[in-house]
């Protein structure tokens, strides 16, 4: 009997990873249209290895293509996708945008402290 393995979200997560280390981006984002192509979800680690690929070789708008995606495909983000999101801006000199992306954080992190009780 032949074993047919099939790649899942930890599959691709490591074979992007790689890929990203390696400063290959464009495999990046073609293994994350695979993953699409296949039926296998992605996860906050999938987009956050697509946007730092991205990032880091100066396709900031893919990036931000990448955190709206995920966005509508409502995975979560994290930290570590507004870093990426920011550094992204940072290397597309677009300071704007990632002020924007800054004022989500905090927004976002407001949201999730508990308000201070009055004394």
């Amino acid at each position: 009997p032949q074993n047919k393995m099939q790649a899942n979200m930890i599959t691709f997560n490591a074979a992007m990873s790689a890929c990203e280390k390696c400063s290959r981006w464009e495999n990046v984002s073609d293994l994350l249209d695979l993953m699409t192509h296949s039926r296998v979800e992605a996860s906050t680690i999938t987009f956050n290895l697509a946007i730092s690929a991205c990032g880091k070789n100066k396709k900031h708008e893919k990036a931000l293509q990448l955190f709206t995606a995920m966005a509508q495909s409502k995975v979560g983000s994290d930290a570590t996708t507004f870093n990426a999101s920011i550094k992204a801006c940072e290397k597309g000199g677009l300071w704007r945008r990632a002020l924007q992306l800054l004022r989500e954080v905090v927004c976002n992190l407001e949201c999730l402290l508990p308000m201070p009780q009055k004394k």
